[in-house]
């Protein structure tokens, strides 16, 4: 199985057992009380929305990694469309990380 698809697979599996948040409100939620430990954002969100979460992932010290679209982040933890999600736990967080490092 290709690296790209065990992200997407750990990303739904974190999702299922109520360890990330999605839609921007949430996950802009997660970042300011501290509890996001790795923000996933759509590759083709808006600029604003990706400069908002560059700014703030910053400020707050969480790492930042860019997903495919805002549909292959929708589907893989269930949803139609999504632009940003956020895990919020360090181990999913971590797997995840590797994941997509060894995707490249």
């Amino acid at each position: 199985m290709a690296a790209k698809a065990r992200y997407l697979l750990s990303l739904g599996l974190a999702s299922r057992a109520g360890k990330l948040v999605s839609g921007e409100q949430m996950t802009e939620n997660a970042v300011r009380s501290g509890q996001a430990r790795l923000v996933i954002l759509a590759s083709d969100a808006s600029e604003n929305t990706r400069r908002h979460f560059e700014n703030q992932c910053h400020y707050y010290g969480v790492p930042i990694v860019y997903a495919e679209s805002r549909e292959v982040l929708g589907q893989a933890i269930g949803k139609v469309f999504r632009a940003s999600a956020a895990v919020t736990d360090d181990n999913f967080a971590s797997l995840i990380t590797r994941q997509m490092k060894n995707e490249r």
